[in-house]
């Protein structure tokens, strides 16, 4: 089985030695746990994808410490910088162009010219992101099953598929991020999720930013 450590100095730093050295680590965050591999590993993110029977069309985003982070890698919008002013750290999901440059594995973005991006609010990932650099990452559970929030299903779930756990002991769970669309003119809601829809549009009216947020219409 995976080697399950305490959340604490002693088992994050063992889990920036195993993300170094190409491993997989199940970290908690502010929501359930996640599976996290270094961006710069060889065969990563199919790792990550295999460990959980993911579908590889789906893309997997990165969590960060802050957009000073994504430099190289996206285009950030004045549009992110505002949305990311009121919802992070926290439950929001930005999808942001990719720049042409930009050295990420395909199966990152399955192959689109855009990632997904998320600051969390909790300390863990955050710490690993701001050593490692953005930190892709996707829910420790099977595809399909229910999250896992706590280390012990993420054993059950993920198994050996995992070299290291990092147990901070149970997560919150709650809603899934709310992901916006800013890869275009105008910002768009991909899912309604733990930031509401009318505080991300508020925030755009008030910065005098063009958008296309609003609060989906209640089904019959």
């Amino acid at each position: 089985m995976s080697r399950r450590l305490a959340d604490d100095a002693v088992g994050v730093a063992a889990a920036l030695d195993m993300l170094r050295a190409g491993g997989i680590v199940a970290v908690p965050t502010d929501t359930v746990y996640g599976l996290s591999v270094a961006l710069d590993t060889p065969g990563g993110i199919e790792k990550l994808y295999a460990a959980k029977g993911r579908p590889v069309d789906k893309a997997i985003i990165v969590l960060v410490d802050g957009l000073d982070q994504l430099a190289g890698l996206v285009f950030v919008p004045p549009a992110a910088q505002v949305l990311g002013g009121v919802g992070w750290p926290g439950g929001l999901t930005l999808i942001l162009p990719l720049r042409p440059t930009a050295q990420v594995p395909p199966a990152l973005t399955a192959g689109t010219a855009t990632l997904g991006v998320r600051v969390p609010d909790h300390p863990t990932p955050r710490t690993l992101a701001r050593v490692l650099g953005p930190l892709p990452t996707t829910s420790a559970n099977l595809s399909g099953e229910p999250d896992a929030l706590d280390a012990a299903a993420v054993e059950s779930a993920i198994g050996d598929a995992c070299e290291l756990i990092l147990d901070g002991g149970p997560t919150r769970g709650g809603r899934p991020s709310t992901i916006v669309d800013c890869s275009s003119g105008s910002p768009s809601i991909v899912r309604v999720g733990a930031v509401p829809v009318h505080i991300l549009a508020t925030a755009l009216d008030e910065a005098g930013i063009r958008h296309s947020i609003e609060e989906p219409t209640p089904s019959a």
